[in-house]
């Protein structure tokens, strides 16, 4: 299949939407303990929903599976496990962040390490990125998607100097600069290891293609694989929690009032997980359509998930009680980041031609 970098900004774009998104039923469930309905969400998002589309969207994935080598499944797995550690913390920094502030500063690092560590691990990125046209605009525009994150992180750092402390709390009720930062440095850091899983995984892309799977899935098997290590070190954390917390009742009953939604609770837990999950259903497609820098899809990927994750918390009134000035520091920062995916796409439709 001829890669088309255009129709890969757009797959990128769906799966910035996706995970832009996915927190948004949570703020509908009433009554549980972030816990509690993140790892129901979670059993949906890292084992039912990988599964389901794996079992009956590529081909065998059971004997791709068994005959992907141990060393391989090994690494996939253990990234997993590590990115699980920036991916329940994630949830905790849109506890004391909120989205726009939250997101913007996990995803710095995480575009930073996750984009650029792949290639130079493999020892491709000074050797046959730099020297090339193509390769140099992709890298121009992973700067400037950097640049973006960066003025979406001066615009949250601007809202937060102005509002009260109460007015903070009226959004984000337990909103906390300090804690915040350190949660999000620690999550931006650890959620980079999605992206060397999913680079540790390509053994699997071969397998599966020779099982008959369209180009466009043969990301899936790895999914199943790489979320089962991420479920793995957040099911420890949250089953923690529920001891910690007396919290593990909440699965089953409704309290002594009988005032817990359950039904609602799981409805909206198990969409915020499906949701989640379709932001790495899409990013494995767009990822076949890049090309030969392929890498450089976890920048659009993080560009992506900030533009649509500041759009949800300019329509869930985040921003309100800032200046006009800190809006134009978030709208400077959606204008470059939009900039930055038109770039890199372009970088490599130039790598499509050499």
């Amino acid at each position: 299949m001829t890669p088309n970098p255009a129709l890969g900004v757009v797959f990128h774009w769906l799966g910035g939407l996706a995970s832009g998104s996915f927190y948004v039923p949570y703020r509908a469930v009433k009554r549980w303990s972030w816990e509690t309905y993140w790892l129901v969400g979670g059993v949906f998002s890292w084992i039912i929903v990988p599964y389901v589309l794996g079992r009956f969207m590529t081909g065998d994935l059971g004997s791709v599976i068994h005959e992907t080598p141990a060393e391989t499944l090994f690494y996939v797995y253990l990234f997993g496990v590590l990115w699980g550690f920036g991916g329940l913390t994630f949830g905790l920094t849109m506890r004391y962040l909120g989205m726009s502030l939250g997101m913007a500063m996990v995803l710095g690092y995480c575009a930073a390490f996750g984009t650029l560590i792949p290639p130079i691990y493999h020892g491709e990125f000074f050797s046959h990125v730099l020297p090339t046209v193509s390769g140099k605009v992709i890298v121009l525009g992973i700067a400037v998607c950097m640049m973006g994150i960066a003025f979406a992180g001066k615009a949250g750092i601007s809202k937060e100097r102005e509002m009260s402390e109460e007015q903070k709390k009226a959004v984000i009720k337990e909103f906390s600069l300090k804690k915040g930062v350190l949660v999000a440095t620690f999550s931006g850091v650890m959620s980079a290891c999605f992206s060397f899983g999913l680079d540790a995984g390509a053994p699997m892309r071969a397998i599966t293609l020779r099982h008959g799977t369209s180009t466009l899935w043969q990301g899936l098997p790895i999914l199943v694989v790489l979320l089962l290590g991420g479920f793995t070190t957040n099911f420890i954390w949250c089953a923690i929690l529920n001891f910690r917390n007396r919290s593990a009742s909440e699965y089953f009953s409704a309290g002594p009032k009988r005032d817990v939604p359950l039904l609602r609770n799981y409805f909206f837990s198990a969409l915020a997980g499906t949701t989640w999950y379709f932001q790495f259903f899409f990013y494995t497609m767009g990822e076949t359509q890049m090309g030969k820098y392929k890498f450089s899809s976890w920048t659009l990927h993080m560009a992506s998930i900030i533009i649509f994750s500041s759009l949800w918390g300019i329509a869930l009134h985040e921003w309100r009680g800032a200046s006009a000035r800190t809006k134009g520091w978030l709208a400077l920062s959606l204008a470059v980041l939009v900039a930055s995916t038109v770039i890199v796409g372009y970088g490599n439709y130039l790598g499509t031609l050499q």
